[in-house]
């Protein structure tokens, strides 16, 4: 063999384990980059919890405090005695559940109603929704409070669940679904001799599971961090939600961060445990959406 016939051969074997070699660099700085992306999302969550087991003078020490205290009963037992815990932790789940059910028995319905129904001024109504969510949210505080104030119903479940159901989010969301069901299937359930109800729930609403839970995680984090409404509907203790009893704990002078870290604590964990468990069927949901 000629040295050139060599050097070829030589050059053909290492070209593979170059590009090897190149491959395993970029994956490594691609997981190094996801973990350092990973750790920095994660940290806020961790010095919450760190923050709501140590003492409140402990959160501003340099170097800071990074590892868990011994203080998290004692931050507990305080945060009870400042806002009743117990009634508002289940203020906030019993109007945030009451009014995912609700609402999305009202946007499925209004959805599937726009998607497959034919009337005049479906477009009109559905393009009304749309625009409704350019109107900023504190621009309706007091129309609402003025309405609810009328028919004596501040300080009520009723105005905190109520005024809000008709989401357009959700109802663009469940349409854009409902579009891509097939019409030929529900027209051959009524010429069975179904009715409207029963296709809907039977038929149509079955398949629409990831959907339905994709537009139940926005619905119930829209309800659980919601502060604005509920501040200005309630006015008294027994009624706040969780977000409105934790803006209590900020004085003027006075900030036991302890507290208001243990109550952030708890206002989060619902969140991350709803998601968790709906978290298939949201991916699946939005993907499926965005597809269609």
């Amino acid at each position: 063999m000629s040295v050139l016939e060599r050097v070829e051969a030589t050059a053909v074997a290492t070209v593979p384990k170059v590009k090897k070699k190149s491959n395993i660099m970029r994956k490594i700085g691609l997981y190094s980059m996801l973990g350092l992306f990973t750790i920095i999302s994660i940290f806020p969550f961790y010095w919450m919890i760190i923050g709501a087991t140590n003492e409140s003078g402990k959160m501003f020490t340099n170097p800071p405090t990074l590892k868990p205290g011994d203080q998290f009963m004692t931050n507990l037992q305080n945060l009870n005695a400042s806002i009743d815990l117990g009634r508002v932790f289940f203020n906030s789940v019993f109007v945030s559940v009451v009014y995912v059910i609700v609402a999305l028995m009202v946007c499925s319905t209004a959805a599937y109603a726009l998607s497959k129904f034919e009337f005049k001024g479906r477009n009109a109504i559905f393009t009304t929704l749309l625009l409704s969510m350019m109107i900023p949210y504190q621009a309706t505080l007091i129309p609402l409070f003025q309405l609810m104030s009328n028919f004596n119903l501040l300080d009520t479940y009723f105005a905190l669940i109520v005024p809000q159901l008709c989401f357009p989010f959700a109802i663009f969301l469940l349409r854009q679904n409902f579009l891509a069901f097939p019409t030929e299937l529900i027209e051959a359930a009524r010429l069975d001799g179904a009715g409207e109800m029963r296709i809907f729930l039977t038929i149509v609403l079955p398949s629409m599971k990831p959907a339905m839970a994709a537009a139940a995680i926005f619905l119930f984090m829209t309800q659980w961090n919601n502060f604005m409404w509920p501040l200005v509907a309630t006015t008294s203790n027994e009624m706040a939600t969780l977000p409105v009893a934790l803006s209590s704990l900020i004085g003027l002078s006075i900030i036991d961060y302890g507290q208001v870290m243990m109550g952030v604590t708890i206002a989060t964990i619902p969140i991350i445990v709803f998601f968790l468990a709906l978290q298939r069927h949201f991916i699946s949901g939005m993907l499926g959406s965005a597809v269609k």
